[in-house]
């Protein structure tokens, strides 16, 4: 099953947008130190654009973001397990998701969005990194249901 095939049915998709947006605001609320202290004030900056902005942005990029991820999710089934294969793969999965959002906020004419993820954008990556077992994992749920 194609990783978007887990996007076709509503109900679906809203579970794992749901899962998506409690591992984001699990891994920002857990940050640390100065880059932890920028994260929270961008998070803030844009929750503060409308409270469910994050949670449609995720749903938005959901499709993109499967079509970037879907070679590795592959690489990982030809091995046998594509969860550990973009865990140990944590550099190249961050990417693929970095190339759909570096190109939508290239697009984008909200200079507030722009200028948060601008900001955040190179810190941002080690972060993404860390969390790739966990969203792994979430995509594996809703790959095989």
């Amino acid at each position: 099953m194609a990783l978007i095939d887990g996007l076709k049915n509503d109900d679906k998709r809203q579970m794992l947008v749901a899962d998506c947006m409690n591992l984001l605001e699990t891994r920002v609320a857990n940050i640390g130190g100065i880059s932890g202290i920028a994260i929270k004030a961008g998070y803030a900056t844009i929750k503060g654009i409308s409270p469910k902005y994050c949670a449609g942005a995720v749903e938005r990029l959901l499709p993109e973001s499967f079509a970037a991820l879907e070679p590795l999710w592959n690489e990982g089934l030809e091995t046998g397990d594509a969860v550990t294969h973009l865990t140990q793969n944590r550099s190249r999965t961050a990417d693929a998701i970095f190339s759909v959002t570096d190109i939508r906020i290239e697009k984008s004419t909200n200079s507030t969005i722009k200028g948060v993820y601008s900001k955040l954008r190179v810190s941002a990556k080690k972060h993404v990194e860390e969390v790739v077992p966990d969203l792994a994992q979430i995509l594996d749920k809703y790959a095989k249901n």
